[in-house]
């Protein structure tokens, strides 16, 4: 066996404490690997970790696809979408000990003899590349190719692993349609892999502000004692796109944006903001912490009044006219799949008892963002005259999780002058500002902790399943009604009845 030579980085920082870990012998299998995440995402991603130093020197990238490719042709796409994508400066060194370990391996799904030619393949580069029998077997591909994929993993034996070795299994969302399909796809894994080499990728939860939340809760005596019922009057998450649904349209049809984002990412961002103090960050614990919050939810009693569906339509965006939904190539002139989603959850623990959590998300929408906004409640008495505060609305702290991430916080400040007025003010910590460091992108860190077998940042089965547990009978009540989702002009912020939603509670949504 040859031994690979080090990868010498200029990137690397010994100071650098962002990605310190570097992974161990090991390979990545993309299957899907001629679609739009694997080339704009998962190629990037592992080329930036080798750039940064954070891969062994034998690691070994393999392709899976029906393509008519060799090694060559294979290594000129992951090489286009190197250039094109990554995060950092393209160095020919880098690339060239990266381009050793890739290879091609070409066949469909239920091709018995291409799975045989992958596992021998895998086998080779145990033998030349040093990898050790460790493979990751990452899944970018539709869910109804999941069982195939899968049986022909356990057939052909690439799923069994030898002592020191490890197999691990990267399943992209949707984690299933309903709480039955994700119980049934959660048995289908269960039976080829064990639980603890399985991945269920969100990359929301790769996040660098995402994960500085738990900072932000946990290392500052500032915030945990008004982070409850007594001090806090709603939480508002949102995520909001500015794009149409683009070539997903196959895909999203049918599917919609409360399954799309807010079964996974929204409901994780909740978790998040509304868990316990773990007793350690141990993937166990904050996974059980993530668990008690998703199975104390509540959703409204009447459902139609506390959720809201809309579908965008014609309008103009960034000053340029944009075509509704139902006219965008694939999609049927009759779908009902919303484009925006909206519902009110309530948290029925001691901490969160009648604080409502607005969650929502939309495509064609003002701006896009994703954020997090804990709103307080307004002082019990304010000892000024009506005018002198009529511009100050309520405190609140505010997450902003993408673009631009960071933290906000707004109060009251007085302004300059004779007279005693009030108004909202903000103060702002950005990222960008005030870390030199660039943030690692969410794929990045997510792939090298499948390498780590680092699980902290991945829900398993039982966040899945309670997280369908909340989603199932809003998605009920909507299937009942076969009622047209409520249609909003592209470029504003959705339905007329979302504003509705929040009315009826005497609140509003914020603009971000």
């Amino acid at each position: 066996m040859t031994s690979p030579q080090p990868v010498v980085n200029p990137l690397r920082d010994p100071r650098d404490k962002r990605l310190p870990r570097i992974a161990g012998p090991s390979s990545v299998v993309i299957f899907g690997v001629t679609g739009d995440l694997s080339r704009k995402k998962l190629m990037p991603a592992i080329y930036d970790l080798a750039n940064r130093g954070l891969l062994p020197a034998g690691f070994s990238l393999i392709g899976f696809a029906r393509r008519d490719w060799d090694d060559e042709d294979f290594m000129a796409v992951v090489h286009d979408a190197v250039k094109q994508y990554a995060r950092t400066p393209f160095s020919e060194e880098v690339w060239r000990h990266l381009a050793e370990g890739i290879r091609f391996v070409q066949g469909t799904f239920d091709d018995d003899v291409a799975f045989d030619t992958l596992a021998q393949t895998l086998r080779d580069l145990d033998h030349v590349r040093g990898t050790g029998g460790n493979h990751a077997f990452y899944l970018s591909i539709p869910p109804g190719a999941f069982p195939t994929v899968l049986q022909q993993l356990k057939r052909s034996g690439l799923c069994e692993q030898q002592a020191g070795e490890w197999r691990r299994v990267v399943i992209e969302k949707p984690f299933g349609h309903d709480l039955e399909s994700a119980q049934a796809l959660n048995a289908l894994v269960g039976d080829v892999f064990p639980s603890s080499s399985v991945f269920r990728i969100d990359h929301y939860l790769g996040k660098e502000t995402v994960q500085n939340l738990l900072a932000l809760r946990f290392a500052n005596q500032l915030f945990e004692p008004i982070w409850n019922s007594h001090y806090v009057d709603h939480v508002q998450i949102t995520q909001a796109e500015d794009i149409g649904v683009g070539g997903r349209a196959g895909y999203y049809d049918g599917i919609g944006a409360a399954r799309d984002v807010i079964q996974n990412h929204l409901l994780q961002l909740m978790a998040l903001t509304a868990m316990e103090e773990p007793v350690s960050f141990e993937p166990r614990e904050l996974r059980r912490e993530k668990a008690k919050v998703l199975s104390a939810v509540q959703v409204p009693d009447d459902i139609l009044s506390g959720t809201a569906r809309g579908q965008y339509s014609t309008g103009w965006q960034g000053g340029v006219k944009v075509q509704g939904y139902l006219e965008e190539d694939g999609i049927p002139p009759s779908s009902t799949t919303e484009t925006y989603a909206a519902v009110k959850l309530l948290i029925d623990t001691r901490r969160w008892a009648g604080v409502p959590f607005y969650l929502r998300t939309g495509k064609r929408l003002g701006k896009r963002v994703t954020e997090i906004a804990v709103v307080f409640k307004r002082a019990p008495h304010l000892p000024f005259s009506h005018t002198d505060t009529e511009e100050l609305g309520s405190n609140a702290l505010v997450i902003r999780v993408q673009p631009d991430e960071g933290i906000t916080i707004r109060f009251g400040s007085k302004v300059p002058g004779p007279s005693m007025e009030v108004r909202d003010v903000n103060m702002d910590f950005s990222y960008g500002q005030s870390f030199t460091e660039a943030s690692p992108e969410a794929y990045e860190r997510l792939i090298l902790d499948v390498l780590l077998g680092e699980p902290s940042l991945f829900p398993q089965d039982e966040e899945v399943e309670l997280s369908w547990k909340i989603l199932d009978p809003i998605e009920k009540v909507w299937a009942k009604t076969k009622a047209q989702p409520e249609a909003y002009l592209s470029g504003t912020w959705g339905p007329a009845s979302a504003d509705a939603m929040m009315a009826r509670d005497g609140r509003t949504w914020r603009r971000p």
